[in-house]
């Protein structure tokens, strides 16, 4: 997996939906200020739900901060523009059926379910920098209370 100080390739495009709308964009150009990403692994699922509540509960604090925020799975932007709408998240969803994200970040992992193997992303969120610098990593995410394990890591950031 990425390490802190290690730079991103962000030159790859994904699908979004921000403020009830669905785009395309360059990752490059969702950090145009530092940016969490939040990987998860799909919508309407148990840690899911509860890692996506934290973050809406608290979403504002972020933006305070001056931190973008975006959570990402493989969900099409239809599903996210749903998901949105029932769990009254006012952040970006990223739509990355083809895990760009992941391999961008060198988070792709080996994972088991009912008893068979299979590569996927990992559950993880980034702090990125303007110019793709990961600044800080959580490479195991706290599903009960992400936004606050989020704001320890900025405010180690911070100090």
């Amino acid at each position: 997996m990425i390490k802190p100080g290690q730079k991103l390739k962000t030159h790859f495009k994904l699908k979004i939906v921000r403020d009830g709308a669905e785009a395309e964009v360059a990752f490059k150009e969702l950090l145009d200020r530092p940016t969490i990403v939040s990987v998860y692994m799909r919508n309407n699922t148990g840690s899911c739900d509860k890692q996506n509540d934290s973050l809406a509960a608290r979403a504002d604090e972020f933006a305070k901060r001056g931190y973008h925020l975006v959570a990402l799975s493989r969900d099409t932007c239809s599903s996210h523009l749903k998901y949105a709408a029932k769990k009254k998240i006012s952040y970006t969803l990223a739509s990355d059926p083809d895990d760009l994200f992941a391999k961008a970040a060198d988070a792709i992992v080996e994972k088991s379910m009912y008893g068979k193997t299979y590569e996927g992303p990992a559950r993880a969120a980034f702090v990125i920098g303007r110019d793709g610098t990961v600044l800080a990593l959580a490479e195991k995410v706290d599903t009960k209370d992400h936004a606050a394990q989020l704001l320890v890591l900025l405010d180690g950031l911070e100090a």
